[in-house]
């Protein structure tokens, strides 16, 4: 009898990787199994994006919610858990959350409704958030005695030191207008444009130069740790100059020069092959 799967990983001809949970039953609540998938799928995609087969991820979900974040019956069990137990559980959450912000191609996630407690800071952890006017966010721990303790490293860089102190204290239901004025969410959209919006977002990543995209999210990163410092402007310099000798960029100035798309536009038909 093969195990159910909650989530599932397919990556197009494009090299766009669709990362979808796939739990509409319980609104994509997640549990210790689906985070475990979930942190195999991420593994592969490491991989896959580091030899530059995947592009671009997009973390999505079935249903009329994104995520309400994490499953009943997985908290009843984390209720009987000791100290040590909690402790190994909430370090493969920590371990998702590291897997998807560190991914070293752009990540786009598609927000349809609601996006409850860890779920948002899966939101937190994707480069560029698109979102349907009914999407919801919230920071619900504090309601239950709990606190987004594993993901406020990202949901605080997402919202602001100030405002993460509002919306982890009062666990405020945050709208889509909200969330987009406050930085969670990059774009939002009405709720049958979603898709377009989304697609529309693919073919401007997909226009970039893949090793530039790779090259500038980790230094982006490293800059964000060590803003101001001789190491980093060092960084700084050797990373761009790199990209300069490097065959994509000799590609991309000499395509600025002579008034042309270059080598890896969609449009040039270098699309990767079809994977599995």
């Amino acid at each position: 009898m093969s195990q159910t799967s909650y989530s599932r990983l397919e990556i197009d001809e494009r090299g766009v990787a669709w990362l979808t949970l796939d739990r509409p039953e319980v609104h994509n609540a997640f549990d210790d199994a689906l985070i475990a998938e979930l942190n195999a799928h991420l593994a592969r995609l490491h991989e896959a994006a580091e030899k530059g087969e995947v592009r671009v991820v997009v973390l999505g979900s079935e249903g009329k919610s994104f995520s309400a974040g994490a499953d009943l019956g997985w908290m009843k069990r984390m209720v009987e858990y000791d100290f040590e137990g909690n402790l190994a559980d909430s370090r493969k959450l920590s371990a998702l959350m590291h897997g998807l912000d560190t991914l070293p191609c752009p990540s786009v996630c598609r927000v349809q409704g609601a996006a409850f407690g860890g779920a948002v800071g899966l939101a937190a952890c994707c480069d560029i958030v698109v979102a349907s006017e009914k999407a919801r966010f919230c920071l619900s721990e504090v309601k239950i005695g709990l606190s987004p303790a594993v993901i406020s490293p990202y949901v605080q860089r997402a919202l602001g030191e100030r405002q993460m102190r509002r919306y982890a204290l009062t666990a405020e239901v945050i709208d889509a207008p909200t969330a987009l004025a406050l930085g969670l969410a990059h774009r939002v959209v009405e709720h049958d444009a979603l898709d377009d919006a989304v697609d529309a977002m693919l073919d401007t990543l997909l226009a970039t130069s893949p090793q530039a995209s790779r090259a500038t999210k980790a230094l982006l990163a490293a800059v964000a740790r060590e803003p101001d410092s001789e190491a980093t402007r060092e960084h700084t310099c050797r990373v761009i100059s790199e990209l300069r000798v490097s065959a994509e960029g000799q590609e991309g100035l000499a395509s600025f020069f002579e008034k042309r798309r270059p080598a890896w536009h969609p449009s040039e038909n270098n699309a990767a092959e079809p994977r599995s």
